[in-house]
């Protein structure tokens, strides 16, 4: 029984994470992340770029267009939300 308790607490603690840029900030405490993946063509074997947009809260506000921010799966908080971002890995370039 004991094992059963350990194993379903380490499911619980690993949720999905992901990095991506920031391509908008324009909502109330919420970012719109792209993320960029490789995947291998199945046939003639050349990289493609395959992406997803992901909407993450953000608690702060505080994060830009642009930043390199790591987001992680949580409860839904609205219709579109069900990521959080958890930390600014890169902040962007100021011009």
């Amino acid at each position: 029984m004991n094992d059963t308790v350990n194993e379903t607490a380490t499911i619980k603690a690993t949720k999905r994470s992901l990095v991506g840029r920031v391509v908008s900030a324009k909502m109330k405490q919420t970012v719109t992340v792209l993320v960029e993946r490789q995947v291998q063509h199945p046939l003639y074997g050349k990289y493609l770029t395959r992406s997803n947009k992901y909407h993450a809260h953000d608690e702060s506000d505080a994060i830009n267009e642009g930043d390199m921010v790591e987001i992680i799966e949580v409860r839904p908080i609205s219709r579109t939300k069900t990521w959080r971002v958890v930390r600014v890995v890169e902040a962007a370039q100021a011009i």
